[in-house]
């Protein structure tokens, strides 16, 4: 397949979404930027959000770890127990966090720690979202980044940083007016191209092999590549801590993080907000389950075409025309090397599909966060509407800065299936926010205006981290997983405990909300 014609490919779809970008951000405003001037339709945000929560990652990385191998089997389809997960705790966002968010008309959901505890817990909550984003989206964005230099501009000469900063120029470009009034519109383009990508790949190979779905379901099981639940409980992959774990990432990585909660706070009404959330949440599992069956539907096609399976030293690998494609190559080489060529434009677009709804609403929620609950914009009467715009604008700009350097560590780190590093990382990050709220929803204590709130909830992740690189040693064979993120979660409550005293009535400064 010709990298210039996939190029090609790739700039006039960037073009259309400037001309979409041009259309949806004329008459914007700080509003406009922030919340969409809070009348997004509820349809349009709940199919672009399917589009930003799979993301490139998904995308290429979920068919990838089907035929990948965990302990002495594949892996095949144990993601789907964390779908499982993921199934409950959007209920949980949906009926527990969105009432709570439309009551207190937030702007920044991290407004609630402010008006709950004060400044220091409100600003130590912001500063945990834009380092779990940041890291988060980074590593999505490298992902596909990645793809398009090894498979497009590799063979132009462009290094890689340049790639990189190419692609973050575009992002920059079509959000810097609109924000989340632009990204509804663009997102549901992406998402709609997005599986158009996925069905039309599945088809192909179905009827390529001359199979149907049901004939593929009794092969993957017959192959072992079918298995959904892991009943070992030491194991990493155990379907409790899964599915647990996997509810507890919906609420810490979609209910307290911004960038989702801007575009849900975006809709007119709670009751719409709700109606997006469990049509998301319903739509998200079925299109999850459909890349496990195209990564199952992949490793067939290719040991169809000469792929197999062979040991180097003691790791498994998959070769295909003398390359291992085991992982996250798996689907990318498929469908640009081993696929017609009609498949392989199909795959570009709908990597670059997925690709910007991630990166965009990032960097969108980043700015957001960082101008309201670490600049105090909205609070600043000082600043004229044209000098909040242009200070907006500058943070949104430096945050390109920081993605660019956050992708290119990545380069340097390098990983095999990057979304079993994001699922990890978040364990990190992600665990003091969803302490601070927990804390905040299920108790009637008070915080100190106190630094050691901040203490506490840095003192968590390197406590887990131990706790992770030993668990083996000190738990008797047991490997603590997913429900890494539950630790640090509950670590940081007790932590807050520990230094909270009963709420008077003058102290409490929001009623909690008790599940």
């Amino acid at each position: 397949m010709s990298a210039s014609l996939l190029f090609s490919f790739v700039i006039g779809y960037f073009v259309l979404l400037l001309v979409v970008a041009w259309v949806t951000s004329r008459n914007s405003n700080n509003d406009s930027f922030f919340i969409g001037n809070r009348n997004s339709n509820w349809m349009l945000v709940a199919f672009g959000m399917v589009g930003t929560s799979l993301s490139g990652v998904t995308f290429v990385s979920v068919p990838g770890t089907v035929g990948d191998f965990a302990g002495d089997g594949y892996k095949g389809f144990a993601y789907f127990q964390v779908v499982i997960g993921y199934f409950f705790g959007y209920l949980v966002v949906a009926f527990v966090l969105l009432p709570l968010y439309y009551k207190m008309n937030l702007t920044s959901i991290y407004n609630y720690l402010q008006k709950r505890f004060g400044t220091i817990a409100y600003k130590t909550g912001a500063l945990f979202f834009i380092i779990s984003r940041t890291v988060g989206a980074t590593a999505r964005l490298f992902l596909v980044i990645f793809v398009l230099q090894e498979f497009i501009l590799k063979s132009f000469g462009v290094p890689f940083v340049v790639t990189a900063l190419i692609i973050l120029l575009m992002i920059l470009l079509y959000t810097f007016e609109g924000g989340v009034k632009t990204i509804v519109y663009t997102d549901t383009l992406q998402t709609t191209l997005m599986l158009v990508g996925l069905v039309a790949t599945v088809v192909y190979i179905l009827n390529n092999m001359h199979i149907s779905v049901g004939d593929a379901m009794r092969t993957l099981t017959d192959k072992g590549y079918a298995k959904i639940i892991n009943t070992d409980p030491r194991s990493g992959g155990f379907f409790l801590k899964q599915i647990i774990g996997g509810a507890f990432i919906t609420i810490s990585m979609f209910g307290l993080d911004q960038e989702m909660m801007q575009k849900n706070i975006s809709v007119k009404t709670l009751k719409d907000s709700q109606k997006n959330m469990i049509t998301f949440n319903l739509v998200s599992a079925g299109v999850n389950f459909l890349f496990l069956l195209l990564g199952g539907l992949l490793y067939l096609y290719a040991m169809d075409h000469g792929a197999h399976y062979g040991q180097s030293g003691t790791s498994m690998q998959f070769i295909a025309e003398g390359k291992n494609i085991i992982g996250d190559k798996l689907f990318p080489t498929m469908a640009l090397e081993m696929m017609p060529q009609a498949i392989s434009i199909i795959f570009i677009i709908a990597l670059i599909s997925a690709l910007f709804p991630s990166a965009d609403g990032a960097l969108t929620a980043l700015t957001s966060s960082f101008c309201i609950d670490i600049l105090g914009l909205k609070r600043r009467t000082d600043l004229t509407e044209k000098q909040q715009k242009k200070l907006r604008l500058t943070v949104h700009l430096s945050f390109t800065v920081i993605f660019l350097i956050c992708i290119m560590i990545f380069y340097q780190i390098g990983s095999r299936s990057i979304i079993d590093k994001i699922l990890d990382l978040a364990g990190y990050t992600y665990g003091p926010l969803l302490g601070l709220f927990a804390f905040g929803i299920l108790s009637k204590r008070s915080l100190p205006q106190s630094a050691a709130i901040t203490f506490i909830c840095l003192a968590a992740p390197i406590v887990c981290y131990l706790i992770k690189q030993y668990s083996v040693q000190l738990f008797f064979g047991y490997q603590v997983g997913i429900e890494l993120l539950i630790i640090n979660g509950l670590l940081t409550y007790l932590g807050l405990y520990s230094i909270s005293k009963k709420a008077t009535p003058q102290t409490l400064l929001d009623e909690p909300v008790h599940l």
